[in-house]
């Protein structure tokens, strides 16, 4: 999209315009990544990781052009039960004392649709890294805050093998199968902040 048609958008609806491809990062305190996992195949248990924080490129007139790095703190894992919490940051599982942290990083982003994208990446747990792809909604139009920073937000998803990350414990009472969910709220400095 050429530059001009960009501004004459931008003004039309009332939003600072975003450089092509600009640089954005996580809020962590307004973004979320949650699971959810099967228990002995009748009820799906939910849990989400506390701390996490990363960074995206976005080029709004080309997503070959964009990135996404994140990075969580697999001892914030929490399901509400703290036994079971403190299993999940074992060795069973995350084993969080000897890998600290997961992260994900993008290798391939392409357009699926009206405001939505594939994120193809490598998602590496204990590790091992085995490539993911997320469905995602987003991003939302840009939001001044009026304190001189643009938000906007994506939503993605995805499903992993926990055993493919070397988890293998409790077969056929915890699913092997996992859904991942990330909730991402993005900020950037606009240009005024930045003088």
């Amino acid at each position: 999209m050429k530059p001009i048609l960009l501004a004459v958008i931008a003004v039309t609806l009332c939003i600072p315009v975003v450089a092509q491809s600009s640089a954005w990062q996580l809020d962590p305190l307004h973004s979320s990544a949650q699971f959810a996992v099967r228990h002995m195949g009748i009820s799906t248990v939910r849990g989400t990781f506390t701390k996490l924080n990363g960074t995206a490129r976005y080029d709004a007139a080309d997503p070959k052009n964009n990135s996404v790095e994140v990075t969580i703190d697999t001892a914030s894992v929490d399901t509400r039960v703290e036994m079971r919490d403190n299993d999940l940051r074992s060795d069973h599982f995350f084993d969080a004392q000897k890998f600290p942290t997961m992260t994900f990083r993008s290798t391939k982003i392409e357009s699926a649709g009206t405001n939505k994208v594939k994120i193809t990446g490598d998602l590496t747990i204990r590790g091992i890294a085995k490539p993911v792809t997320l469905d995602v909604d987003g991003p939302s139009k840009p939001v001044n805050d009026g304190q001189g920073h643009l938000h906007m937000g994506v939503s993605a998803t995805g499903t992993v093998n926990r055993t493919d990350f070397g988890m293998t414990g409790y077969q056929g009472m915890v699913g092997n199968e996992v859904i991942l969910t990330i909730d991402a709220e993005l900020v950037q400095p606009t240009t005024t902040a930045a003088k």
